[in-house]
This record gives C-alpha cells, sequence and structure tokens, in this order.
C-alpha cells in the first residue's frame, strides 16, 4: 500500500467510528474559528500562496466540476434536464447519480442511461473554473489528485501529473472483475449514444461485453458498481505517492477545491494530515458550503468559504493571467 493510500485507509476509519459527526457536516476534530479576513483579502493571499508555494498539489473534487456548470449529479437541476431529460421524463430520474443507482427493468435501457452519462462527461468541453486554475498555476510546479471521474483534469493536462483515484468515465471494466483489466469506454459509448437517438434503450449487441469472460461491462468508476482496485487504480496512488516524496520538504500548497461531506477521506484529511506532518506545507482550501479548519493547522491554512468558480475567477484577474 503505498504512503498516500495509507492516509486514505486511516481516515475511512475514522470516518467510519466518528460518522454521527461527519452526517452533522463536521468532523471530529478542534476546529479553528471563522476567518477575520475579508474575501478580497482571502482572495489576495490565496494568490500569494500560490506565487509564494515551490510547488502546489492541487485536490480537485465535485464541487469544483458543480461550480463550473456540471452540477448535474445530485439534483433535478437545469443542467440535469438538459442532458438526461428524457429519462427524467419517463422514469422520474431525479440527478445523474439517482439515475446510476437505480434498478432498471432491462440492460437496454440501463446502457442507454448509462451511455448517456458517460457521454455527457466524456465529450464536455473544460469548464470554467478549471480554465481559470490552470491559468494561476502556470509556470508552477504541480500535481493534481482528483476524485472526479469526469475526465476534465486529463483534458487539460497529461496522465502522469493527474492521480484519479475513484475511476475514469473513459474506461470499461469487467463487471465481475474476471481480470485485471480496463479498456476504452469512449467509441461504445459514442456508438450507444447514436443507435438510442430519442429513444432510452439501445440495441442488445451494444451493451458492451468483458472480452475476458462474455459478461457485462462496466464503467471502470468507485460508487455504484464492483470498482476493479487494480494496477490502473494502484498506478493512481504511486503517481501521487512518488510526487509529494519527492517535494515533502519544499514549500508545498496544498489547495483543497470542492470536498464535500460525503468523502472527506480522498482528499480533505490527508490534506490536513500533511499540513500538519510536512515542515514547509501550506493549505488553503475553497468550498462553498463547509468551513472546517483543524485548530492544530489554523496557522498554516485558510478556508475560503464561497463560490468556488467566483473565487478562481477573481484570482485570475487579480493576477492579470
Amino acid at each position: 500500500m503505498t504512503p498516500y493510500e495509507q492516509l486514505v485507509t486511516a481516515t475511512q476509519m475514522n470516518f467510519e467510528r466518528y460518522h454521527a459527526a461527519y452526517a452533522a457536516g463536521s468532523a471530529p476534530y478542534e476546529l479553528a474559528g471563522p476567518a477575520s479576513l475579508t474575501y478580497d483579502q482571502q482572495v489576495q493571499r490565496l494568490v500569494r500562496e500560490i506565487a509564494e508555494a515551490d510547488c502546489v498539489l492541487v485536490g480537485g473534487a465535485s464541487g469544483l466540476s458543480a461550480a463550473g456548470g456540471g452540477d448535474f449529479y445530485y439534483g433535478d437541476t437545469p443542467s440535469f434536464r438538459e442532458h438526461f431529460g428524457k429519462f427524467a421524463e419517463k422514469y422520474g430520474v431525479r440527478g445523474a447519480f439517482d439515475g446510476s443507482f437505480r434498478r432498471w427493468e432491462t440492460p437496454e435501457e440501463r446502457w442507454a442511461y448509462l451511455s448517456t452519462f458517460l457521454y455527457t462527461t466524456q465529450t464536455a468541453p473544460v469548464r470554467a473554473p478549471y480554465l481559470d486554475l490552470d491559468a494561476l498555476l502556470a509556470g508552477r510546479e504541480f500535481f493534481v489528485l482528483t476524485t472526479n471521474q469526469d475526465t476534465q483534469f486529463v483534458k487539460l493536462y497529461p496522465e502522469g501529473r493527474v492521480a484519479q483515484i475513484q475511476g475514469d468515465h473513459r474506461f470499461f471494466q469487467c463487471a465481475r472483475c474476471c481480470v485485471d483489466d480496463t479498456w476504452d469506454a469512449v467509441e461504445p459509448v459514442r456508438q450507444m449514444v447514436e443507435a438510442q437517438g430519442d429513444d432510452t434503450r439501445i440495441p442488445t449487441e451494444l451493451i458492451p461485453r468483458c472480452p475476458h469472460c462474455g459478461g457485462e461491462a462496466f464503467p471502470w468508476v468507485r460508487g455504484y458498481g464492483n470498482f476493479l482496485q487494480g494496477e490502473r487504480y494502484e498506478e493512481q496512488y504511486r503517481k501521487v505517492s512518488d510526487w509529494l516524496a519527492a517535494h515533502a520538504e519544499r514549500r508545498l500548497l496544498l489547495l483543497e477545491l470542492g470536498v464535500g461531506r460525503m468523502t472527506p477521506m480522498f482528499i480533505q484529511e490527508p490534506f490536513w494530515n500533511l499540513t500538519l506532518s510536512l515542515p514547509h506545507a501550506r493549505y488553503v482550501a475553497v468550498n462553498d458550503k463547509h468551513d472546517l479548519l483543524p485548530a492544530q493547522i489554523a496557522d498554516k491554512g485558510m478556508v475560503i468559504v464561497a463560490d468556488i468558480a467566483r473565487v478562481l475567477a477573481d484570482a485570475r484577474a487579480m493576477t492579470g493571467a
């Protein structure tokens, strides 16, 4: 198990032990008080922290994509209706994840929905908050750790610069994990979307199959399937662990963007641990809902409670990038 995965595992155990605190939107630690800086002062400090850092580890979570218009996961939003309207009307689906967990009557309907979901993210343009973040990081040494499966970061950066620890919408796996293998999902998804047209079913022959056992395939993603934690998964943790090992003694900024209370164990709490343990580490989080900063790292960190898209756009404007 790699060092970063060890941090995640420890937090998962903590999450189970103190679940009531997390469910209430808090954390089982002594927290720092409200920030004394104004919004403009906080954005100025964010710009300064990036400029003064030797290197930056970005932790991008669902709130980052939601801030750019990818807010169709959890509710019946306008963007959900735009992409999934026919499923909302016919089946009463209310959010992309609602449809992913749904028990569909036929595999042809399930794959019509799943292919629509995957196609929506695979073909989406890079959203504005990502472009603003990219401008802020220009010329700096950085690495990206993300729990997002929507391919936004890998549309911007080489694979070696991004660790996708919860999967990637561009790949399929065997639903039964019969073998440690993942394969391309982009072309099969395009074919399924074209074949369904305005219908909510795909032709039976387009149901994706595992090339090894012939069983049904499934997207390589954690959350609503039998997630394959094989070589590709371990590679993601190796990348971020190796990068951290090479930069641990430098002035490192841990920049957390959009972590919710369902999954603090993958980015947020490991970042807190690293901020506390690494001598020159700094921590900045941007979150539109939660102001959570452990008192132990209050002198090394800051949380900006505001819309992520606004913060990144304002920070970019401040730098003239």
